[in-house]
């Protein structure tokens, strides 16, 4: 990981765990880059952020992006804000790192 590039990523009962700050009505979805706190930024078509729809259009997005299953996803905190702590299950904070570095360059 880059000194400039600090994601927050947490260690988590047989995984990790990382904060994001969706973003909703985005003409597609995707990633948008590291927020100060670090916190990743998604951009998301369906809206508003703590709906169903949304939530499971995040879920589908990291389990296709980390190449995991959605079982092995959960949204912890803020399942009906912008806000969110997703869990991933079988990923360790350094595995997760080093895709999530892979995906954001």
């Amino acid at each position: 990981m880059t000194a400039d590039r600090k994601f927050e990523i947490t260690d988590a009962r047989g995984g990790s765990a990382l904060t994001l700050r969706v973003v909703t009505q985005a003409q597609r979805t995707e990633w948008g880059g590291v927020q100060e706190d670090g916190s990743l930024k998604v951009r998301l078509v369906a809206s508003p952020a703590g709906s169903p729809a949304a939530n499971a259009e995040l879920l589908a997005f990291l389990a296709s992006s980390l190449g995991v299953s959605e079982s092995q996803l959960e949204i912890v905190v803020g399942a009906h804000g912008r806000e969110k702590i997703v869990s991933v299950e079988g990923l360790t904070t350094h595995e997760l790192e080093t895709r999530l570095n892979a995906l954001l360059g």
